[in-house]
């Protein structure tokens, strides 16, 4: 079996020899070379040719924002995982490294927490693995946001058109949920932008992050958007027209309560390795909202989100994924597909329209038949 090869990327020797004992310990995987700064990376690049690469950010010579613009500019479509710091500042240079073509991240193995080599090691391996495995595309940053359509709708509900085993139907949405993952800060910057203002429904979103990497996300995109983007609370009521994303490190969920919606956050087991994970936020869904649920799953790593979705469809609720051309991986939104589940197949664009106002047929776009999934 051919092993798969990673070029280990940081400037302490400890680190290196740390992510090399815990790539080492798989027998799938092997460490093809190291590196201590990216002037020396993109020299062993050239000669290795490694299956993927794991860059750290803070390095001397050439650091880790430089490195990565500089192997997208040369061409190599190698994945690239981000080893960051557990820290404000780490978390702003991930999502950096993100926007400049870096595929995913990690965060560095601590002595105390939750952050353990184990945990770490984990999360490296699968990660590793399934950029290894998947067809990827290597992130540039996203395009300009064209100027949105302002929605028309009154009311709290907007409304989409649907089309399932070729009859158009429409059906009304009361909340929209989203589940994203791996290329998910790219994606959402191209998303949530194209919101307008008067935006009639609340979005949950649920984007695989540890603690600090999501308010500092939910920031970014709060400042580039027309909709506030808020970190959720513990107990907040759920309000149209506002995006709440899962804080790092807790599950959420929605909960009805005396007639109002409220937000529940809970340290539950980690599904699919993942804590918040999708699918607790689209059983919820299901169970609040029923058929007035719309659920969208965007680009990433593995099948978070198809338990959910199975949920949300049992309940008369819609499914759309993003299409494969747009994905960095199209793992999570080919797995809803591979069930059976998803009712369109759309792009960013296209599913921002569905959201903002409620069409899917737009001018210029193919016909029904052409879109279903």
């Amino acid at each position: 079996m051919k092993k798969i090869r990673v070029l280990l990327v940081d400037d302490s020797a400890v680190i290196r020899k740390v992510l090399g004992d815990l790539i080492a310990s798989d027998p799938e995987l092997e460490v093809a070379g190291t590196a201590a700064n990216g002037k020396l990376a993109l020299e062993q690049l050239a000669l290795l040719h490694p299956d993927v690469v794991t860059l750290d950010i803070e390095m001397p010579e050439m650091d880790g924002l430089q490195t990565v613009q500089e192997i997208r500019r040369q061409g190599f479509q190698v994945p690239v995982i981000m080893c960051s710091s557990l820290t404000a500042d780490g978390a702003s240079h991930t999502l950096d490294a993100l926007s400049f073509g870096a595929n995913d991240y990690v965060t560095k193995p601590s002595s105390h927490g939750v952050n353990t080599r184990e945990v770490v090691g984990e999360e490296l391996v699968r990660k590793i693995k399934g950029l290894a495995a998947a067809p990827t595309q290597p992130l540039r940053g996203p395009p300009p946001v064209a100027t949105t359509t302002q929605c028309s709708q009154s009311g709290t509900k907007a409304r989409t058109t649907i089309l399932e085993s070729g009859v158009r139907q429409d059906k009304d949405f009361g909340v929209v949920a989203i589940g994203v993952s791996t290329g998910g800060p790219n994606a959402l910057q191209e998303l949530v932008p194209r919101f307008p203002a008067n935006l009639q429904v609340p979005i949950l979103l649920v984007q695989h992050m540890p603690p600090l990497f999501t308010k500092l996300l939910a920031e970014r995109l709060s400042a580039q958007s027309s909709v506030p983007v808020v970190e959720a609370v513990e107990g907040e009521e759920v309000k149209p027209g506002r995006v709440y994303i899962a804080p790092g490190g807790f599950h959420m969920e929605v909960k009805r309560i005396f007639g109002r919606t409220l937000i529940a956050l809970h340290e539950g087991p980690p599904e699919h390795s993942c804590r918040p994970a999708v699918d607790v936020l689209f059983r919820s869904i299901a169970k609040v909202y029923g058929p007035d649920a719309l659920a969208v799953v965007l680009t990433g790593m593995g099948q978070d989100g198809v338990g959910g979705c199975q949920r949300i469809k049992e309940g008369g609720g819609r499914i759309v994924v993003q299409e494969r051309q747009g994905c960095a991986v199209w793992g999570m939104p080919g797995a809803v597909v591979d069930a059976g589940l998803a009712s369109e197949v759309l792009s960013l664009e296209e599913i921002a329209s569905v959201i903002s106002s409620g069409s899917v047929a737009k001018e210029g776009l193919s016909p029904f038949s052409e879109r279903r999934v």
